[in-house]
């Protein structure tokens, strides 16, 4: 270690150490610094563990002035890191040999599918053994180790707990004990980025009962367990199995309304209207609606893992999961949708249209563009001709289209078309009484983004053209 630890560390606390702080990570390291005993004073002192790259050092550094890496609008989380600030308990760096100082580690690395050249998923897990490797070329006999990551069913078991072992093996330490368990976050930034950590339901498991009994000690003191009971499962593969599960359900509901939404655009139906009627069923309320795409990290990839670790982990044949697999498909195409509508919309042709889109974060109220589905709307049109002018009050560079994005919501004028992606706060304060819009503009809300009273107000214009997914 470069350096000893900071004042605020108070002593006689347990030290938490996360490891990656992406958005997960983050928001995490934030909840377990914010967590208090009975007397209010904080429980842990928290050290925030990221690689030793341009990004990591951005996050780590960020953290260290007492701000939050990622851009959102949540006000609770604001004033967690405030209080967080002056306690003085929380303390991130890149240098990973101070995982030698937990009391407990918890894993928030990414762990993404890959691609073959046939457009096949793969798993590639070298990324996150090196990670868990790393934790045990340092930890000390007696860690608690706390997989949060989304990972393939059987991780605990057959990658991470062997990895370990060797490390503890390789350092001499063929008696030391470390314990493992598997809690998945449902970590939902956005207005409720805090609340989804540490007012939320939590599911987990040990690879043996004794980290099973820590984990829940650990997870007791951090999440408001009397309101959001936790739920321990035998097996740490059933855990696992259950993020994944859970996340799959979510994108086949989503992949199956997509084909309603065409039928019911076809035939002159309100879709959404539809969908509410069948909502105030209990059985039905989680059904999904029509939308402009799936984003984010977790339903884009995470229906591959069961098919993946079934073939992979445990060596069975014949399980290729066509639903969930299925899904992903579906949702991954479902902003081309949108795009040939307004293409039509356009008289068949994008070239040399200017087209205005309102969102590029993957969903409402928050910076992340990851697999954001405006990406491939923004590619695809760009590539038919047009001109693609992006806003976003969460984001002003989008990395990965290396391009910059208009913070505050330009003049209507000018546009051949104006595309509503994202739920953003921003977009439903809108008056559009009060707008001016070119005569044929298009104006396309591709995710139920505007109000019922605001398209009233656009259905005014009998110059312009007025367009919904789904209806």
């Amino acid at each position: 270690m470069k350096e000893g630890l900071p004042a605020g560390f108070q002593p006689g606390r347990d030290i938490i150490c996360v490891q990656g702080l992406g958005f997960v990570g983050s928001a995490m390291a934030l909840a377990i610094a914010n967590a208090r005993d009975k007397a209010g004073n904080p429980r842990y002192n928290v050290i925030g563990i990221d690689v030793p790259n341009d990004t990591g050092r951005e996050r780590t550094d960020a953290i260290n002035r007492g701000l939050f890496p990622f851009e959102n609008n949540d006000k609770t989380l604001q004033e967690a890191r405030q209080a967080v600030t002056q306690q003085g308990n929380l303390w991130a760096v890149t240098d990973p040999a101070y995982f030698q100082c937990a009391d407990v580690v918890v894993v928030d690395v990414n762990l993404d599918v890959g691609y073959t050249e046939g457009h096949r998923p793969s798993l590639d897990m070298t990324p996150f053994e090196r990670a868990i490797r790393t934790v045990g070329t340092h930890i000390k006999p007696g860690t608690l180790v706390i997989v949060e990551t989304t990972v393939p069913p059987g991780t605990c078991e057959k990658i991470v707990c062997p990895i370990l072992s060797e490390e503890f093996q390789r350092r001499g330490l063929q008696d030391g004990k470390f314990y493992v368990a598997h809690s998945y976050e449902r970590v939902m930034p956005g207005e409720h980025y805090f609340d989804s950590i540490v007012n939320y339901w939590r599911v987990y498991s040990g690879i043996d009962e004794e980290s099973a009994n820590r984990c829940q000690a650990f997870l007791e003191n951090v999440i408001k367990t009397d309101t959001y009971p936790l739920t321990r499962l035998k097996k740490t593969t059933a855990s696992e199995t259950a993020k994944v599960l859970e996340n799959s359900y979510r994108a086949a509901n989503i992949a199956f309304i997509e084909e309603w939404g065409r039928f019911a655009e076809a035939v002159g139906v309100d879709l959404y209207e539809v969908i509410d009627a069948i909502r105030m069923r209990p059985t039905h309320s989680n059904m999904r609606q029509p939308g402009f795409g799936v984003g984010g990290y977790c339903l884009t990839k995470d229906p591959y893992f069961a098919p993946l670790a079934a073939r992979e982990l445990f060596g069975l044949e014949n399980m290729d999961f066509p639903f969930s697999t299925r899904a992903v498909a579906v949702n991954d195409a479902m902003p081309l949708v949108s795009l040939n509508k307004i293409e039509a919309l356009l008289g068949g042709s994008l070239k040399d249209k200017r087209i205005l889109v309102l969102g590029v974060s993957y969903r409402q109220d928050v910076g992340d563009t990851r697999h954001s589905p405006t990406e491939l709307f923004v590619a695809e049109g760009k590539r038919r001709g047009a001109e693609m002018v992006c806003q976003d009050p969460m984001v002003s560079h989008w990395r990965e289209l290396d391009m910059t994005v208009l913070h505050e919501i330009p003049s209507f004028t000018g546009f051949d078309a104006i595309v509503f992606t994202v739920q953003h706060r921003q977009y439903g304060e809108i008056k559009f009484r009060e707008a001016r819009l070119d005569p044929g503009t298009v104006v396309f809300d591709a995710n139920r983004v505007l109000s019922d009273e605001q398209r009233a107000d656009l259905v005014q214009f009998d110059h312009i053209t007025l367009a919904c997914i789904g209806r």
